[in-house]
């Protein structure tokens, strides 16, 4: 066979992306949005600056007047690189300095964002602020109205002096969260959060991946080949390279082990639960950045409880509730509303944890254990029982799994509602009644569970009847072993019933409920390590009580 020569294979084929040319008066203008809010949104962009000097507007919300102009960002001669957050009543403004090192003529990846009540710049993936300032304003939150956007141009002389724009992006999330990061090496994509993608092509200024319905509005610019090293990525990746040994030599490129399947994942599915409603909201979460969740699609019924699981392409979740025995399923990759999968034999939802092949679910109601084969649709089956717990029926315990265990822990029983510290496990690919695992430090309920192959996570929960105690405790096991839960860190709230989600180096925990009320906020661990939770971003709306899921936690 032929050998794959690292010191020569490249993207130096890839067809290259596009640009638009951008002198005096030219601009490209875009009609039809609604308005931003206090929601957290980006705009980016490639731009060339050929000069330094004068104000040139790259990217700016509105043309009119200037004092509607307050969301921009633009590069001046005394200023460096400057963003703007707000409106004439207030605005966040924040800038470089003109001795930044990368204030300078050629390509750059700019990017204006807020994140929260903050805002961000950055250029070429470093976070650039040295100063800030604001007529009113102390942060990044206050609302912003926008009506349409405008490229290359704003009040007055603003102009991107022969200059060009490539790949520009106006998203509905933070996309790149606070802290620094690598700028993307291929052409930038669309996701159901975009409102608007374009300067991509090199034969036509107007055209666009994403625009509202009025379309773009070109004036005086050109469509260009000159472009940032940025190329069009791979869609159709041929033969899969899968499993191969090792070279003895440097100068050859050893080939991944597993396959091209494997890569780009890292979406987390938030389902159901609400505040202080039910909802029938599918929501999404990207774990490998920070940032906010985002709408997915819908449930077939609002609901409280329920318990999800997940393949690396589908995620399967048990509708809770008292009146629901429906499972329904979503394509992780793709944003829609859930589809029918089967029913199971309780109304109950249960607690979820499951491999690639199998989705598992603890009922709680009567201790019972079903399983479903994912890649299909069906009914559950029986595959055994929990058999260790404190009280009986057990309820609300938590649940993870590594690819071949499945691991079961805490919980509560019956009235007088005994609180368990019980952890206990099954091996997936049988059927069969629960194995002692070993303990938790605390005995709780309705805590918060994930793992990666390696280690499971338990954090939070709270204690009852009597006094109410809620937790900050996180703590974990080794799966693959048994033996008791040891303390791994404190999470950022005391709370139980969060969405949780994981990757193999990452675990989130998002919303949940708190001891005064439902939450927002999420935040995320280093699994492979010990210490404090850290802040990730919110959910679109304070919940609780449904069920997460992801496409790389630790069964798979």
């Amino acid at each position: 066979m032929g050998i794959l020569r690292a010191d020569v294979v490249s993207h130096s084929q890839l067809e290259p992306t596009g640009s638009v040319f951008f002198d005096v008066e030219d601009k490209i203008t875009t009609t039809g949005f609604g308005n931003i809010g206090t929601s957290d949104f980006t705009l980016e962009c490639w731009v060339y600056l050929s000069t330094t000097s004068g104000t040139q507007r790259i990217i700016s919300a509105n043309e009119g007047s200037q004092s509607t102009e307050y969301t921009q960002i633009r590069a001046t001669a005394t200023g460096g690189w400057q963003g703007y957050i707000g409106t004439d009543s207030g605005w966040w403004e924040a800038k470089s300095g003109n001795d930044h090192p990368t204030f300078t003529t050629g390509w750059h990846h700019v990017v204006l964002q807020r994140f929260g009540n903050d805002g961000y710049i950055f250029v070429d993936g470093q976070y650039v602020i040295t100063s800030q300032d604001g007529s009113s304003a102390v942060n990044a939150a206050d609302p912003v109205t926008i009506t349409t956007f405008v490229l290359g141009h704003g009040y007055g002389s603003e102009y991107l002096n022969s200059g060009y724009i490539s790949n520009a992006r106006v998203s509905m999330r933070a996309v790149y969260g606070g802290t620094n990061f690598t700028p993307p090496k291929f052409e930038l994509k669309s996701s159901q959060d975009t409102y608007l993608l374009c300067c991509q092509s090199s034969s036509s200024p107007s055209e666009a991946a994403v625009v509202p319905i009025a379309g773009l509005t070109v004036t005086g610019a050109a469509a260009s080949s000159l472009t940032p090293d940025l190329k069009k990525d791979i869609t159709d990746t041929g033969v899969v390279v899968d499993g191969f040994g090792n070279f003895a030599t440097s100068t050859y490129m050893v080939p991944p082990k597993g396959s091209t399947a494997e890569r780009n994942r890292g979406r987390m599915i938030l389902f159901g639960g609400g505040s202080p409603g039910r909802t029938d909201n599918i929501d999404s979460l990207e774990l490998i950045t920070l940032g906010n969740a985002i709408d997915f699609g819908s449930l077939s019924a609002a609901v409280f409880g329920g318990g999800a699981t997940a393949s690396s392409t589908r995620g399967v979740f048990w509708l809770g509730e008292a009146t629901y025995t429906t499972l329904e399923f979503v394509t992780i990759s793709n944003s829609s509303n859930s589809t029918t999968f089967g029913t199971g034999t309780s109304n109950n939802g249960g607690y979820g944890f499951g491999n690639q092949t199998r989705g598992i679910w603890a009922l709680g109601t009567n201790n019972a254990l079903e399983f479903v084969t994912i890649a299909t649709t069906g009914n559950t089956s029986d595959f055994g029982d929990q058999t260790l717990v404190s009280g009986n029926p057990i309820n609300e315990p938590v649940a993870f799994a590594s690819p071949t265990r499945g691991v079961i822990a805490g919980g509560y029983g019956n009235n007088p509602y005994p609180q368990s510290d019980v952890i206990e496990y099954v091996t997936i690919a049988t059927t069969g009644n629960t194995t002692d695992f070993g303990d938790l430090t605390q005995a709780r309920s309705s805590s918060n569970g994930l793992s990666n192959s390696t280690r499971g996570i338990i954090a939070g929960g709270y204690t009852f009847p009597g006094t109410t105690t809620y937790y900050n405790i996180i703590e974990f096991v080794t799966i693959a072993t048994t033996g008791n839960a040891t303390d791994f860190g404190d999470a950022v709230e005391l709370k139980r019933a969060s969405y949780n989600g994981s990757t193999p180096t990452r675990g989130v925990f998002a919303a949940g409920t708190p001891a005064t009320s439902a939450t927002n906020s999420i935040e995320f661990i280093t699994i492979a390590t010990t210490g404090n939770a850290s802040d990730f971003g919110d959910t679109r709306n304070p919940q609780r009580s449904g069920s997460g899921c992801s496409d790389s936690h630790g069964g798979l």
